[in-house]
């Protein structure tokens, strides 16, 4: 068995009963095996889409996470694909990421003075956000992208539906700041460019700024 993650995308017209009907036909597909079940299920509802799907501009959205044996996982796509009320939907290998779209953030300890916080702000500019490959998402100020640090603790698992950290790492014409910008590490950097394309293809982010769905 192995843990598998999907997302749903709906017809704004459906409504929750007939979305769950959906849901346990689709899910039935692959939990018939010992061991194989449904973990969770969470139910994100109607909400705006980032660019235009199918003729719509909301969607409505589930995400379920399931373990499952892989050989089933292709006749569920199968099934997936023939329903039209399904504008879009995505099946990903779950990292453990929550169903929510909150990324795992690091335990920060408590800090024992905050005298010299102003001027560590400032020092080591070329500092890597984290040894681990994973970073506190960063802010921007000035024509040339200097960086500056955001307190907080940093990401211990990016997930790719945490819009409000993703989109920190974009600009305006919908290009992934490079690492000589961020200053993070090469294997968030990989994870990052994995978590925007996962979250633009479910709509969650638009390809550039002012997206006219077209």
């Amino acid at each position: 068995m192995r843990a598998y993650e999907v997302v749903y995308i709906f017809h704004p017209s459906l409504t929750e009963e007939v979305v769950n009907e959906k849901l346990a036909r689709f899910h039935a597909l692959v939990t018939g095996p010992e061991g194989a079940e449904v973990t969770a299920v969470d139910h994100w509802g109607m909400r705006q889409l980032a660019y235009e799907v199918k003729g719509q501009r909301q969607g409505y959205y589930v995400v379920a996470q399931f373990a499952a044996d892989p050989a089933g996982i292709g006749a569920m796509e199968r099934v997936l694909k023939l329903d039209e009320e399904l504008l879009r939907y995505l099946i990903v290998l779950s990292e453990g990421e929550p169903t929510s779209g909150m990324s795992v953030l690091a335990e920060v300890p408590p800090r024992a003075a905050k005298d010299d916080d102003e001027d560590e702000e400032d020092e080591d500019d070329d500092e890597e956000f984290s040894p681990h490959g994973e970073a506190s998402p960063p802010e921007f100020s000035g024509g040339r992208g200097r960086r500056r640090r955001i307190e907080g603790p940093r990401i211990e698992l990016l997930n790719f539906k945490d819009v409000g950290t993703l989109s920190r790492f974009v600009t305006e014409q919908g290009k992934i700041l490079p690492r000589r910008t961020t200053k993070v590490t090469a294997r968030f950097q990989r994870q990052l460019g994995q978590a925007v394309k996962r979250a633009r293809y479910l709509v969650l982010l638009p390809y550039v700024q002012n997206h006219s769905g077209r």
